[in-house]
């Protein structure tokens, strides 16, 4: 193992701006997708990072970027209860994790293995990503991402589109080193010179921006509506974490989950998400890109991703960066969307096959079948909907029904046998 912890600082700063190039790509579609701002989403990805290594010691090469799991609720959110309170309900979901890490402290992890098991966490990830299909559909074709307006003509919104997946795919295949994990900026760049060449590229934010700008920061409101809406939405984000940081400490061969703790690095997302709220930018989540970028370069030290989210922090103070960004048409982002939330997606439905849970099973197959219904079919059941409203009623089968062991799948018990 290659020790970096003594590099110059000028090699740890390179370092890390090549962690923040990794996240860019997913870290700026989230606030382009949900209406955000991606300048304030990259300061509080930069802030978050920061956060959380304060919270864990800095032992833990991780970053922390906008997370893909909040997109439908956020849009969903904004349309009933406006921004600023969708701000103040995903605050409270940052509070949830801190409220799960005060459990992990008390309680040892075994409450959470009992409360989320891969038949509830895979369903509820499987929900996320095709709920949110149309979405990526609507805006290949050149509409909005509700379908409700036509921004781009279809025959040469697919075109982009298609390029652009198509590059992403490529990318993501074939490319070598590095330039495997970032194969969304290399979409966006396709697409963004197709758009250019058919006239829907408008620069005119761009001239009208200035160079140096304080982000467009927004402060939350809070409502008991709102609130009960967005915390349902944090289980599956926090399942994504817990398999982030396990996944991480088998790259660095360290067990993070007992040092610094599980219940220490909840506690790091839950404040950076709350905090990125505060701001007004999307909740914050570990990134798998960057924990994929540190097993490439094998560069294990955390003070990296200290200077990526520095780096992130000051352009997200340069005006006419945010002003590009914004620019991106809707057809660029609906291809790559066609790949990340089918991605989300498989993530779901890779967490059942590697844990062989038997579907055929009754209590498996009610549960699972019961959760894509209600997460995809976007149901209702007073203030609860959809992906809310999916991992709620997972966690409340998986509790009622009987079987217990089945819940786990076949594989845990074979390792208990060895």
């Amino acid at each position: 193992m290659l020790d970096h912890t003594n590099d110059p600082t000028w090699k740890q700063a390179i370092a890390g701006s090549q962690m923040l190039l990794v996240a860019f790509g997913a870290l700026v579609l989230v606030p382009l997708i949900t209406g955000m701002n991606p300048n304030v989403a990259l300061f509080t990805a930069g802030l978050g990072t920061l956060i959380f290594h304060i919270v864990t010691g800095g032992q833990i090469p991780i970053f922390l970027g906008s997370s893909f799991a909040f997109i439908a609720p956020i849009i969903a959110s904004k349309g009933k209860f406006g921004m600023e309170e969708t701000l103040g309900g995903l605050m409270a979901a940052g509070i949830l994790y801190v409220l799960l890490s005060g459990l992990v402290r008390l309680r040892g992890t075994g409450f959470i293995r009992n409360l989320l098991p891969p038949v509830v966490i895979g369903p509820v990830i499987m929900s996320i990503g095709l709920g949110l299909a149309p979405v990526a559909v609507h805006m290949a074709s050149g509409r909005t991402g509700d379908g409700a307006a036509e921004l781009v003509p279809y025959d040469t919104a697919i075109l982009i589109a298609m390029a652009s997946l198509v590059t992403t795919i490529i990318a993501s295949v074939w490319a070598k080193g590095i330039f495997r994990l970032i194969p969304i900026i290399f979409g966006v760049l396709v697409g963004y010179v197709l758009s250019a060449f058919a006239g829907i590229v408008d620069l005119t934010p761009i001239k009208e921006a200035a160079w140096l700008a304080v982000p467009d920061f927004v402060a939350p409101s809070f409502s008991w509506s709102a609130i009960l809406f967005m915390i349902p939405v944090a289980i599956a984000p926090a399942i994504e974490h817990i398999g982030d940081i396990l996944a991480i400490g088998n790259i660095t061969r360290k067990n993070y989950l007992d040092k610094p703790g599980l219940h220490r690095t909840l506690l790091g997302d839950g404040l950076a998400t709350s905090a990125a709220a505060a701001f007004g930018g999307p909740p914050n989540t570990t990134y798998s890109e960057v924990t994929g970028a540190v097993m490439l370069t094998k560069n294990f030290n955390p003070r990296i991703m200290w200077w990526a989210a520095v780096v992130a922090i000051v352009l997200a103070f340069v005006g006419k960066f945010g002003a590009v960004l914004q620019t991106i048409p809707v057809p660029v982002m609906g291809g790559i969307l066609c790949l990340l939330f089918g991605s989300i997606a498989v993530v779901g439905l890779n967490t059942l096959i590697r844990h062989q849970v038997d579907l055929a099973e009754s209590r498996n197959l009610v549960i699972v079948g019961v959760t894509l219904v209600f997460g995809i079919g976007g149901m209702v059941l007073g203030h609860l909907e959809g992906i809310a409203l999916c991992a709620v009623v997972a966690i409340a089968l998986n509790l009622v029904l009987p079987g217990r062991r089945e819940a786990w799948g076949k594989a845990v018990y074979e390792q208990k046998a060895d």
